[in-house]
C-alpha cells in the first residue's frame, strides 16, 4: 500500500444526464463523477468506435502498404521491446498475413545492445534482411537519423507511433501518430498497438476496393478478431481510457471472455490462475502485461513475441511459461533494488535538517539493471508521491533513465525544459505526460539532478506534493456485497482517467492478521452497522499499531476474491489511518 494520502470525495453531480430512469444508482453516480453524460458515452459496441480514415495518414499508408502486399514486396515491423510494442508487432504480423502478404518479418531490437527506436545502428541489421517497406508500431517519432538511412537505403518507411512527437519529424514516406500537429483524429490516447490497427483498417479497405480479396480467393480476414491484441496492449500501456478505447478494450475483453483470442493470452491467464471466462481489465494489466513485460525486461522481447504468434495452444504455454519465469526472476531483482532505492532515499531525509524530500527524486545505482528501472521509479512514485527518474548503467559513460510522474506534472515537457536551459546535459529522451525515458552522460547526473529539481520546484505545488485519493464517497454496508463487487467489476473497463470506483469509510476492526510475510488481512464492520466484510492491505503490517486499536478509516476498494473456487466479496485497502476507540 502507499504512504498515507488525503482523501478527497468527488464531488457530487446532479442533472443533465441522459441515464435510463432504471439504471443502477450506484453506477449512475459513479459514472456521473468521471464525466459520463449520456448513455452513448457507455456503449462500447464497435459501431460507436472513430473511423479509421479520420486518423491522418492512414490512405498514404494503405496505398503504399497495398502495393507491398499486390507484388509480394518484402515487408519488416520494427516493434519495441514493451508489451505495447510486442503486440503491436503482433498484431501487424498476424493482420499482413491474414490480408494475403506473403513475405513479412520482424525485428525488435534487445533494448541492452540497440537501445529503443529505429535506430541507424538497428536499420543497419535490418539491412541484412533486404527490406522493401519498414513499419515501425509504437515507435518512430523520434528516430529521424534512423528513417534517413532507411530511406537512404531506397527503402520506404511507414512510421507509427503514439509517443509525443518533438519540434522535427523524421522524413518517413508516412507518419500516422494521432499526436502529430494538427492531426484532427479525436482520441489522442491510442497505444501504439491501437494505431496500427487502425492502419490495418486502412489497408483491408484498400485492398477491398482493389478488389485483391476476390481476385486472389482470399476471404476477407475480421480485423475484429484481433481486439484482443488491442486490449492486451492497451491495458498494459496505462494509456488513458477515454470512450475510444474503452471500445477497444471492452471489445478485446469479450473475446478473451467468449475463449476467442490467442493462445498466448489463454496460456498467460491460465499461468497467472485467472478465469479467462471472468478476465476484466486489471487481469490483464496486473497479471499478463507484466509476463509479457519481463521478456524485454530482462531477455529479449523476440520471446514474448514468438508466444503472440503462435497459433498452437502447446507451443504458447511453453513459451508463457519461460514468460513466467522471467517474472519471477523480475520481481527478485526488483525487490532488493527496491531495499537500495529506499535506503538512499531515507540516508538522503536523514542528511537534512528540516527530512523533507525534494520536489523529484532522481536515483543511481550502478548495479541496477536496466530493464526494471523503470518499475522501480513507479514504485518509488507511489510511495512518497514525488516524480521519479531510476538510472541505469548502460555502459560507455552513459546512463538510462525511466521516469514517472504524479498527476499534475507532464514529465515529457519537464524533461523538455530542462533540455532547453541547459543545453547537451540529455543525451535524448522521449514520452508521454506520466512516463519517459531519457539518457545522459554519467558525468552529468548530478548536474542533471539539480537542474531537473529547479525545475521542478516551479512546476510542482504543494497541494501536487501532498497528493490525493479520490473517492467516490461511501458504500452503503448493505451494499458490501458479492452483488455489488460483480455489478462494478464489470461496469468498466476501468483504467488510467476512467478510475475504478474508490470508497471510503470508518470501519471496526473485529480481527486482524498478517499473510504472506508482509500483507494484512483483516475482518472489519462498518461503523455503526451489523455487516461483516473480509479486507486486506497489501504490503502493510500492524506492528505500529498503539494498543487498543479498534477503528480505522479506509479508502478502498470492493473487490471480488475467488479462493478455491467459492468467490465473496473483499475490500482492497488502499489507504489507511487509524482511529483510537
Amino acid at each position: 500500500m502507499a504512504a498515507h494520502r488525503k482523501i478527497v470525495r468527488r464531488a457530487s453531480v446532479t442533472g443533465n444526464a441522459e441515464l435510463p430512469g432504471d439504471f443502477p444508482p450506484l453506477l449512475a453516480r459513479i459514472y456521473l463523477q468521471r464525466g459520463i453524460r449520456h448513455v452513448q458515452e457507455l456503449d462500447c459496441s464497435l459501431a460507436d468506435l472513430i473511423p479509421a480514415d479520420q486518423l491522418s495518414g492512414v490512405d498514404i499508408a494503405a496505398v503504399l502498404l497495398a502495393d507491398a502486399v499486390r507484388y509480394d514486396q518484402r515487408i519488416l515491423v520494427i516493434g519495441d521491446f514493451d508489451a505495447d510494442g510486442a503486440t503491436s508487432t503482433a498484431l501487424a504480423l498476424r493482420a499482413l498475413r491474414s490480408l494475403g502478404a506473403g513475405d513479412v518479418h520482424y525485428l525488435v531490437p534487445n533494448r541492452f545492445e540497440y537501445g529503443y527506436g529505429l535506430t541507424p545502428e538497428i536499420v543497419a541489421v535490418a539491412a541484412e534482411l533486404k527490406p522493401d517497406v519498414l513499419i515501425t508500431v509504437d515507435n518512430g517519432i523520434s528516430s529521424i537519423e534512423g528513417v534517413a538511412a532507411a530511406r537512404g537505403m531506397g527503402v520506404k518507411v511507414v512510421v507509427t507511433d503514439h509517443h509525443l512527437p518533438a519540434a522535427h519529424l523524421p522524413d518517413a514516406d508516412v507518419i500516422i501518430n494521432p499526436n502529430q500537429p494538427d492531426d484532427p483524429f479525436p482520441s489522442k490516447n491510442l497505444a501504439g498497438v491501437g494505431v496500427i490497427f487502425y492502419v490495418m483498417l486502412g489497408l483491408r479497405k484498400q485492398l477491398r476496393e482493389q478488389n485483391w480479396f476476390m481476385d486472389k480467393g482470399i476471404e476477407e480476414p475480421n480485423l475484429a478478431d484481433l481486439l484482443d491484441l488491442v486490449a492486451l496492449g492497451t491495458v498494459a500501456d496505462v494509456v488513458p481510457l477515454d470512450h475510444n478505447n474503452r471500445i477497444l478494450v471492452e471489445q478485446g475483453l469479450r473475446r478473451i471472455r467468449a475463449n476467442k483470442c490467442i493462445p498466448a493470452i489463454r496460456a498467460l491467464l491460465k499461468i497467472a490462475k485467472r478465469n479467462p471466462a471472468q478476465v476484466v481489465a486489471s487481469d490483464i494489466g496486473f497479471v499478463v502485461g507484466p509476463r509479457l513485460n519481463a521478456a524485454g525486461r530482462l531477455q529479449d522481447m523476440s520471446l514474448g513475441i514468438e508466444c503472440l504468434l503462435t497459433n498452437d495452444d502447446t507451443r504458447a504455454m511453453e513459451l508463457a511459461q519461460q514468460l513466467d519465469a522471467l517474472n519471477r526472476e523480475r520481481r527478485n531483482i526488483e525487490g532488493q533494488m527496491q531495499s537500495e532505492a529506499l535506503m538512499s532515499v531515507n540516508n538522503y531525509i536523514n542528511s537534512k535538517k528540516d527530512e523533507r524530500l525534494p520536489h523529484g527524486l532522481c536515483l543511481y545505482d550502478p548495479g541496477w539493471h536496466q530493464g526494471v528501472i523503470g518499475i522501480l521509479a513507479s514504485r518509488l512514485k507511489e510511495r512518497f508521491h514525488r516524480p521519479v527518474i531510476a538510472f541505469a548503467d548502460a555502459g560507455a559513460g552513459e546512463l538510462k533513465g525511466s521516469a514517472r510522474s504524479i498527476q499534475g506534472l507532464h514529465i515529457r515537457d519537464a524533461l523538455d525544459l530542462v533540455a532547453t536551459r541547459h543545453p547537451g546535459l540529455i543525451s535524448k529522451f522521449g514520452g508521454h505526460a506520466m512516463a519517459a525515458g531519457l539518457s545522459l552522460p554519467q558525468m552529468n547526473f548530478d548536474a542533471f539532478s539539480e537542474a531537473l529539481e529547479n525545475v521542478l520546484s516551479g512546476l510542482l505545488t504543494n497541494e501536487l506534493l501532498e497528493g490525493a485519493l479520490y473517492s467516490d464517497g461511501q458504500l452503503d454496508a448493505n451494499d458490501l456485497n458479492l452483488e455489488t463487487a460483480e455489478l462494478i467489476r464489470y461496469a468498466g473497463p476501468w483504467g488510467q482517467s476512467f478510475p475504478e470506483p474508490l470508497f471510503d469509510g470508518d470501519f471496526d476492526v473485529l480481527e486482524r492478521h498478517i499473510v504472506g510475510g508482509h500483507h494484512l488481512k483483516m475482518r472489519l464492520r462498518p461503523a455503526g452497522s451489523r455487516q461483516i466484510i473480509d479486507a486486506i492491505a497489501f504490503n502493510t503490517t500492524d506492528t505500529d499499531w498503539p494498543e487498543g486499536t479498534e477503528r480505522i478509516t479506509i479508502a478502498y476498494r470492493l473487490s471480488v476474491n475467488e479462493f478455491r473456487g467459492h468467490r465473496n466479496a473483499q475490500l482492497l485497502v488502499e489507504n489507511l489511518s487509524l482511529l483510537n476507540s
